[in-house]
């Protein structure tokens, strides 16, 4: 009952103007004292580890600065391994494993397929997947899960449900409706597709290799760039300005997976293990 309630109220919010609104108060500057209240709670109430920001709180004038926050140089160690493949983010891994019959898992006996996911691009199908949920603790940039050229992009706005349990467990092909931000990689593992998607008071995702900024008005868009950048393995890649979900994906048998569902990641940490192109 709580659950259905819960859903039952979101669906008749307006959750892009709401979530526009939340974000507007977590950029707003409050006074010293004030904001040193707020992160302080938001610090206490759900175990952020200080230690590892760069800085202090003061040095971020915001909520939302602070949110995405960036590590002190060397809290994280990026596995070295010649076929290591990474964790993008801090977070928890919700599945990982090959794709089945075009489809993801979400929630019990709710998935969605890939091909929704991603816009109309049938190529991981059949491929592997890892889906790493981040939490309000959780450090907000997302990383390159391996060297290679990011080739280009794909923006669909999307809705903006929530992504906590009781939304996951009642809303059909959840992942595949909210707003999402799609990075295509090529690396020695073959393309490797790294989902970012927002979700209700987190719509607002950034880039680091194009001035792309979701939830802002800016119509769907899809962009393959001239000179494809490159990237290191470990490098930043977007971030998003309150916490959500990253889907990976890879082309069938290019990756032996190291990891399992319900296991804690930090950045960096091997996943897997990629299969050189031959």
């Amino acid at each position: 009952m709580k659950d259905a309630l819960v859903i039952s109220l979101l669906s008749v919010l307006p959750r892009g103007p709401v979530s526009r609104l939340m974000g507007a108060l977590t950029r707003f500057r409050l006074p010293r004292l004030l904001h040193r209240l707020l992160v302080g709670w938001y610090v206490s109430h759900y175990g952020v580890d200080l230690d590892e920001c760069e800085g202090s709180i003061d040095d971020y004038p915001t909520l939302a600065s602070f949110f995405v926050r960036a590590l002190r140089p060397g809290v994280r160690e990026i596995s070295a391994g010649p076929q290591d493949l990474v964790s993008p983010v801090d977070g928890v891994v919700y599945a990982v494993g090959r794709v089945a019959g075009g489809r993801l898992p979400q929630a019990g006996e709710l998935d969605y397929a890939v091909r929704d996911l991603l816009d109309g691009d049938a190529r991981y199908e059949a491929g592997e997947f890892a889906v790493i949920y981040l939490s309000p603790k959780d450090y907000h940039r997302v990383h390159s899960p391996r060297e290679g050229r990011l080739l280009g992009f794909r923006y669909r706005p999307g809705r903006l449900w929530p992504v906590f349990p009781a939304a996951t467990r009642r809303i059909r092909d959840l992942f595949a409706r909210n707003e999402r931000l799609i990075l295509r990689l090529a690396c020695d593992g073959g393309e490797l597709a790294c989902v970012m998607v927002g979700a209700f008071g987190v719509g607002r995702m950034r880039m680091v290799a194009a001035p792309l900024v979701t939830n802002t008005g800016t119509p769907m868009e899809d962009r393959e760039f001239a000179e494809p950048v490159a990237v290191a393995r470990g490098a930043e890649l977007g971030r998003f300005e309150m916490g959500s979900t990253v889907v990976l994906l890879l082309e069938p048998g290019r990756v032996s997976w190291s990891v399992t569902a319900g296991q804690e990641l930090r950045l960096g940490q091997k996943i897997g293990t990629l299969e050189p192109l031959t």
